[in-house]
């Protein structure tokens, strides 16, 4: 009987213990995510009205289309993407989805740019310049997949050579200052290794060699490797390699898919330094050339979460890395209209495409034109930046929380402004517009502004006439 009595006891402990289990990990959870939100830095922000200096860049004109489909697939969406501005866009799969190579009945190799450039005329047909991811391996020289190596190396570099002095030669479609990236994800598609293995060096000396073999070329820029991400053990090999065989290394590229934006920080500042190091590679551009939420499908690549994230990312990175190209500018042919995939538009399978949040928020960075201007002061959450245009100052500012809990009352204070009578206008993203008319006593002006997570404002001093 009394060893029944401590079995029972011993059940009912047990019982007790499971039942409390996810009250207990709840608590842990929600201390966790208190804790790391009280120890966030709140924004308190200045901007030096009078510091503006003569840098315009515009790191979100910049897009990228996946390999959703053979051939060409910005045809349909045309007037969509010109409305963006866009200054490059960004093509994989160049060599394997648009049917550019054959052989003959001899063997000899046979180029055929027809369908290639179909989406090359569709890229400048929006404004942009082409920026081409040379990928992957034309099955005609592959030892195996699209992903392996070629048979022979020298087919490998005329295929190359060919690549480049058709869009950039003079004599062909003559564009100039197009990027060449070499090959796509490489540490995804193909497994390379840089310095062992499957050897992406071996594929960037040959790419290398190939694109700079072309002649009567307009200038063009020549880089990689276009990681799945930043990755030091992938740079600090590469910038070695390069060095030391004298190649031509014009811009360093990765991809970032992350919720947390320390990340596209961190990152960028690590790259930065690292080729710091490598003269004289020390001051080549750094370009992000994907990047998103997560590099999978995600629902919330067709609501304003992706859209603020988007906003969120770009205000960190302006002022820093040259160009971030947003992925992408089209969905796939899915299930559904609305299946979580990365696009800006929906696909036409589903009639003419519509655009998502994400592709409001490049129309909203778009008003932010003009020149950089000193901004300090950002917070944990809030982030921007500051730019001013023919005298009128206009802020952007961010309060991007993946956990869509922080509101923030933002301090702000515009300082050194060359007038005194301005129109305040107030944008919300996806919102309202308001306006006040301001008569200031002083060249310093203070506002405080409450911000929604996860949303986003342009501010705009514009001086009045007296």
């Amino acid at each position: 009987m009394k060893d029944h009595q401590i079995d029972i006891r011993k059940f009912l402990f047990i019982f007790a213990s499971l039942l409390a289990l996810p009250v207990t990990l709840f608590l842990v959870q929600n201390r966790v995510e208190i804790f790391s939100r009280a120890f966030g830095k709140n924004a308190n922000i200045v901007v030096d009205a009078g510091s503006s200096f003569a840098t315009s860049t515009y790191s979100w004109k910049n897009l990228a289309q996946g390999g959703e489909e053979d051939g060409r697939m910005l045809g349909c969406c045309v007037p969509q993407i010109a409305r963006l501005k866009p200054e490059y866009i960004r093509i994989d799969h160049v060599l394997d989805y648009y049917k550019v190579l054959n052989r003959d009945q001899n063997g000899k190799l046979v180029f055929n740019w027809s369908q290639l450039d179909l989406t090359l005329q569709d890229i400048m047909a929006s404004g942009a310049k082409p920026f081409i991811s040379i990928s992957y391996m034309p099955l005609v020289i592959s030892s195996g997949s699209v992903t392996d190596l070629p048979k022979d190396w020298p087919e490998w570099e005329l295929v190359v050579q060919k690549l480049v002095e058709h869009i950039s030669g003079r004599a062909s479609l003559a564009i100039s200052d197009v990027y060449y990236e070499v090959w796509n994800e490489p540490d995804l598609f193909g497994s390379f290794k840089p310095g062992r293995g499957k050897n992406y060096l071996d594929l960037y000396y040959h790419t290398h060699n190939g694109a700079l073999r072309a002649s009567n070329v307009l200038p063009f820029r020549i880089g990689g490797p276009a990681t799945t991400g930043h990755y030091k053990n992938w740079l600090e090999p590469l910038l070695k390699f390069v060095k030391q065989n004298s190649l031509r290394f014009d811009f360093y590229s990765y991809h970032t898919y992350s919720l947390d934006l320390s990340q596209f920080e961190s990152d960028f500042l690590e790259a930065r330094e690292i080729l710091g190091k490598y003269p004289p590679y020390s001051n080549i551009e750094i370009l992000v050339t994907e990047f998103g939420i997560t590099g999978e499908n995600d629902k919330r690549y067709d609501t304003s979460f992706s859209a603020i994230h988007n906003l969120a990312v770009y205000s960190v990175l302006e002022g820093k890395a040259r160009r971030v190209f947003t992925f992408e500018i089209k969905d796939g042919p899915g299930p559904e209209k609305y299946w979580g995939r990365w696009g800006l538009l929906t696909h036409e399978k589903w009639g003419t495409p519509e655009t998502k949040p994400r592709y409001m928020s490049l129309e909203f960075l778009n008003k932010m034109s003009g020149n950089s201007v000193n901004i300090a002061g950002l917070g944990s959450w809030v982030k921007g930046f500051a730019k001013e245009e023919n005298g009128v100052t206009r802020l952007l500012l961010v309060n991007y929380d993946p956990h869509n809990k922080h509101y923030e009352a933002v301090p702000i204070k515009f300082i050194n402004l060359p007038f005194r009578k301005f129109k305040y206008t107030r944008e919300e993203f996806q919102g309202k517009k308001t306006e006040k008319l301001m008569d200031i006593g002083s060249d310093t002006w203070e506002v405080v502004e409450g911000m929604d997570p996860n949303s986003a404002l342009i501010l705009e001093l514009s001086p009045l006439t007296p």
